[in-house]
């Protein structure tokens, strides 16, 4: 018998070429009259933020502008962001960037609807009163949050990451437009592309995983690994461009409908204690952490039908975890140092909400060894 499950709602997607043209539509079809646009300086310098403003002020829309977003935004930084709408008034926001930038914008809305600070909404429906209606436009192919109703925020001082959600914070309209990812970096669609990636493999394995969570997990997998490939060797076609950012957008809905696991619940203190990106974070760690998952027969079932699904798709003939590490070695991430603390970081581990739901159950002593295998130190 399937397992037992409660959906969870989704955005609209509006998905093309283009797409980014439907923006006053979408404002409209929320009940929106003015906007409160959250970005950052890199979408401003590519000229994704003058290009949705263009159309806003063409419809009749006022906005106002925060562009300061910085990457795994803090609760100051949300607090920043909040001040800065305070001296506008408008009914709907609009989030165009990175997964930092759109939760830095649903940071912004908890604070600004509900008062507080972002550690009251650490866990899941903690806001009392409705949040604005939000508009997510990545410009990234990786965090998925344009269709989740998580916030990832870090503490201040010591950068865990908090997962504040709310169903009030999923966004109404998710816009994906992938010309808008055709001026990112190679380093960062790179990144973005293995978080991906990570996300689809880990949702459909994790303990929470249900029917319609894989449903989406495997559109995930099919759109990622159909294009990861030339991403990563930095030569991605305009439909390359367009998998990856359908195939995030999918992920973050299995996501949202299930959870994630090890790997992610081991490279985040990568990144809080070691300044490692999150992409690269769990790019270390994924092919470590699959092997340890592939002795639970659930788990071991779903690699090998994505393993089936690279030969039918043309990909490779490897087995997904071959696949994963060989993708993994052409990103170059280099070794965890040997010399870093990995007690200490296991104990942050162990702390981790998604590692709870790792299909094996991950102990502090499972950690150091993942870490010792993300060094080099055991094989």
């Amino acid at each position: 018998m399937p397992e037992a499950f409660a959906s969870r709602p989704a955005p609209r997607l509006i998905f093309g070429p283009g797409s980014l043209r439907e923006l006053p539509a979408a404002v409209r079809s929320v009940g929106g009259t003015s906007v409160f646009v959250v970005s950052d300086p890199g979408i401003a310098r590519a000229g994704h933020l003058d290009a949705a403003l263009r159309m806003l002020a063409a419809a009749g829309l006022p906005a106002a502008v925060f562009a300061d977003s910085r990457e795994n935004p803090t609760e100051s930084d949300a607090a920043v962001c909040r001040d800065a709408a305070r001296a506008h008034r408008f009914d709907c926001i609009v989030a165009i960037g990175g997964g930092s930038s759109l939760d830095t914008a649903k940071a912004c809305n908890f604070l600004l609807t509900n008062g507080g600070e972002m550690h009251d909404y650490h866990g899941y429906g903690k806001a009392t009163l409705p949040l604005l209606p939000l508009i997510a436009i990545p410009t990234t192919a990786g965090t998925g949050s344009e269709t989740q109703s998580y916030a990832l925020i870090s503490r201040d001082g010591s950068h865990e990451k908090m997962a504040c959600g709310d169903p009030r914070a999923l966004p109404a309209v998710a816009i994906l437009d992938p010309d808008l990812t055709a001026t990112l970096p190679h380093s960062a669609a790179l990144l973005s592309g293995i978080d991906a990636l990570t996300h689809a493999i880990e949702s459909a394995v994790c303990t929470k995983a249900n029917p319609l969570s894989r449903i989406h997990a495997e559109g995930a997998f099919r759109h990622l690994a159909t294009a990861i490939d030339r991403v990563v060797d930095g030569r991605p076609t305009d439909d390359d461009r367009a998998h990856m950012l359908l195939g995030a957008a999918l992920a973050g809905t299995a996501i949202e409908n299930s959870m994630l696991g090890g790997a992610h619940a081991s490279a985040n203190p990568l990144t809080a204690r070691l300044g490692v990106v999150h992409g690269r974070a769990v790019g270390m760690m994924l092919p470590h952490v699959m092997r340890f998952n592939a002795v639970v027969p659930a788990a071991a079932q779903t690699y090998a039908h994505f393993g089936t699904l690279l030969r039918l798709l043309k990909v490779s003939d490897l087995s997904l975890l071959e696949w994963a590490e060989a993708l993994v070695r052409r990103c170059r991430f280099p070794a965890l140092d040997p010399a870093a603390d990995f007690a200490l970081l296991a104990d942050d581990a162990t702390r981790q909400w998604t590692g709870k739901f790792n299909p094996r159950p991950l102990q502090r002593e499972d950690f150091i060894s993942l870490y010792r295998r993300a060094s080099g130190i055991e094989t």
